[in-house]
């Protein structure tokens, strides 16, 4: 495991794409296309958001919705075997998603997902007919290597997408933030953001410049009703248990009453390879930070324990407990949720 995380980074390096040949400026925002299936034409077509009513069916769809939950999850680009394994982790997020009441939308935060995982992810009909995607290639990315991507519920309006890359990051990590909106709140939004930041311990740390970046874009305004911005944000050092509160933002897992260091709250280090466990123990590196008087937390937890890949997959099976794995887990992360509710602020 070792070799293939020196590998991974060697590579990483590698693949980053040439400042002059990227069209963003660093830490500022830059807007992108989001991508909707459509049906007649078999293809995922591009969509540049603009200050338009939806559409009026659009608008019927999402009447009812009065909630959103927000899944975020990492699935680990190192190991192979990489379609079997992201497409055990989209079958488990299926199934959570069909459980949920129809007045709650969705948002689905992925990261280290990797080009041919986009691939994967557009192949899957429940996505197709349910979500829009934000990145079909790694066009979006300053890494030809894996990146962050968004699925969006389609009963929900995009009024924005846009992505924020770092000026202070060692491994090419950036913030992609999506605006969406629904009747209950209209004409305002709530922001969604999905980001991945610093690995390591590195000196000097980058993940409180980082969050301080992605935190300008997370104001609330007369257009913002709240927002929220979820990841895999590597906590692993004493700062990282206060950069929510050091950028005016609520941390979801504590706010539902869960406490900074207990073994309930841990998303990572459970299905680490063994070695890796033993070196650095458990941490709660996926967390959800949020603001906002127009949306409120409805409830927290954790997603994704024991999703290993399919029995019908068992040469990939084989090759994941090679690597010397108890079980043939589709990453080394837990995932998160976060469900909150739509509030119509009439404060403002």
């Amino acid at each position: 495991m070792e070799e293939l995380m020196q590998k991974a980074i060697q590579q990483s390096g590698v693949q980053k794409k040439p400042s002059e040949l990227v069209p963003w400026k660093l830490d500022g925002p830059w807007p992108q296309a989001y991508y909707t299936w459509d049906a007649e034409t078999e293809i995922w077509q591009p969509i540049k958001t603009e200050p338009a009513p939806p559409p009026a069916n659009i608008e019927a769809r999402s009447a009812g919705i009065t909630a959103i939950a927000h899944y975020s999850w990492n699935i680990d680009f190192m190991l192979p075997c990489a379609e079997a394994r992201m497409g055990a982790a989209l079958a488990h997020l299926e199934g959570l998603t069909s459980q949920l009441p129809a007045t709650t939308a969705v948002l689905i935060n992925l990261q280290e997902t990797t080009p041919s995982d986009l691939i994967t992810i557009s192949q899957q009909p429940w996505i197709r007919s349910g979500f829009h995607m934000t990145d079909l290639d790694s066009s979006a990315w300053a890494s030809g290597m894996y990146g962050t991507t968004t699925l969006v519920d389609r009963r929900l309006t995009v009024a924005a997408c846009f992505r924020v890359h770092y000026a202070a990051t060692q491994f090419e990590r950036d913030a992609l933030f999506v605006d969406v909106t629904a009747p209950a709140i209209a004409p305002r939004s709530v922001r969604f953001g999905n980001s991945h930041l610093e690995s390591l311990a590195l000196d000097p740390p980058r993940r409180p410049e980082q969050m301080r970046v992605a935190a300008r874009y997370l104001p609330i305004t007369e257009e913002l009703a709240g927002a929220v911005i979820a990841g895999d944000f590597n906590a692993i050092l004493p700062f990282d248990a206060t950069l929510h509160s050091d950028n005016g933002l609520k941390d979801a897992y504590l706010e539902s009453g869960g406490r900074e260091g207990a073994a309930e709250g841990m998303t990572w280090g459970q299905q680490a390879h063994p070695a890796a466990r033993e070196r650095f123990g458990l941490s709660r590196m996926d967390k959800a930070f949020f603001c906002g008087a127009g949306i409120k937390l409805q409830g927290f937890e954790r997603i994704g324990a024991d999703v290993v890949v399919g029995e019908d997959k068992q040469e990939q099976r084989a090759k994941v407990l090679q690597l010397g794995f108890e079980k043939a887990w589709v990453t080394d992360h837990l995932g998160i949720k976060a469900t909150f509710s739509l509030v119509q602020d009439t404060r403002l």
